[in-house]
């Protein structure tokens, strides 16, 4: 079997890489051309995977690169996905994280429709929310441009599933973290603060909004209910999420309790990090999945945030020697 992955660099591209690997695939993963390249995530199995050039901008070079590699599965993760970026890059996140996937799903339909292919939804499409908890019959209501752009992925995936009969499916996740997450995230922000004050490195982090709430959870369980979804005989969309919600404070509260800091003296709210639009509450109910593909995750919340604070000590102190 054979696996194209696009994002294959960033958090979730290289745990389902490590995934697919295990279970025997030949991995492809797509790459844009850059002047500086980031491997720093997919160094441990550089030498098994093939990283072939491509654009989500640019449709030619997705009908190149399916003409070469022939995949058997399709994992499209790559998008702007930082959120507050959205807000100053809206066209730029629409390019990538909508039109992008029509490109794909059309360079696919081209070349190899009979390919099983999975769009990366997020729960940021949910955004300000109709009902508690989200499931996949939820009504959208995006509050950044970067959820917007998912809605269209979305449907987008749903409209050529039901127009040209392809395996098309979307994964709804809710936020799923790791010592792979990027700085620029709120539970790596965290994380990371948490473990340089510990060792005397900085002396407060600034913070935004520690009330929004999300469902979080460990993004090598979530990487598996992608795979587990092009394993099944029909095609359709899944919830995938923990369903349990923490506040950031709460995130802050187990990452310094971890170092042994009581974080009130630590944290400064900064209107800097504030969003023009909050989403304030997600959790999400994975019933659908946990029964129809035996999904279930494996880290909880506090095991999840530990680690990640681990991983940040464990790499401070060695950057610091």
């Amino acid at each position: 079997m054979k696996a194209l992955i696009t994002g294959i660099t960033g958090q979730d591209g290289s745990y389902l890489a490590d995934l697919l690997l295990e279970k025997g695939y030949d991995v492809y993963g797509m790459v844009r051309r850059a002047s500086t390249e980031n491997f720093e995530r997919i160094a441990h199995i550089r030498d098994r995977v093939s990283l072939c050039q491509a654009d989500l901008l640019d449709e030619l070079s997705l009908i190149q690169l399916l003409e070469d590699v022939r995949p058997d599965e399709i994992y499209n993760l790559a998008a702007m996905s930082f959120v507050p970026t959205s807000w100053s890059q809206p066209i730029l996140t629409g390019e990538f994280t909508a039109i992008g996937v029509v490109r794909l799903l059309e360079a696919m339909r081209r070349v190899c429709p009979k390919a099983r292919f999975y769009q990366a939804s997020s729960s940021e499409m949910f955004g300000k929310v109709r009902e508690v908890p989200q499931t996949e019959r939820t009504p959208f209501y995006p509050r950044s441009p970067y959820g917007v752009s998912k809605v269209f992925g979305h449907y987008i995936t749903v409209n050529y599933r039901e127009s040209y009969d392809l395996f098309a499916v979307s994964g709804i996740l809710f936020n799923h973290e790791s010592p792979r997450r990027g700085m620029e995230f709120v539970t790596r922000k965290i994380t990371d603060g948490a473990a340089r004050i510990k060792l005397g490195l900085s002396r407060e982090l600034r913070m935004g909004n520690l009330d929004a709430e999300r469902d979080w959870g460990f993004a090598g369980d979530y990487v598996q209910a992608m795979w587990l979804m092009l394993q099944q005989d029909t095609p359709d969309d899944y919830v995938i999420a923990s369903g349990i919600a923490h506040s950031v404070k709460d995130v802050v509260r187990v990452a310094f309790e971890h170092v042994g800091l009581n974080w009130e003296d630590y944290i400064v709210t900064d209107p800097r990090f504030l969003r023009p639009a909050e989403v304030d509450h997600l959790l999400g109910d994975s019933t659908k999945a946990r029964g129809v593909l035996g999904w279930r995750p494996s880290v909880d919340f506090e095991g999840l945030i530990t680690m990640m604070v681990d991983a940040d000590l464990e790499r401070l102190k060695r950057t610091s020697a």
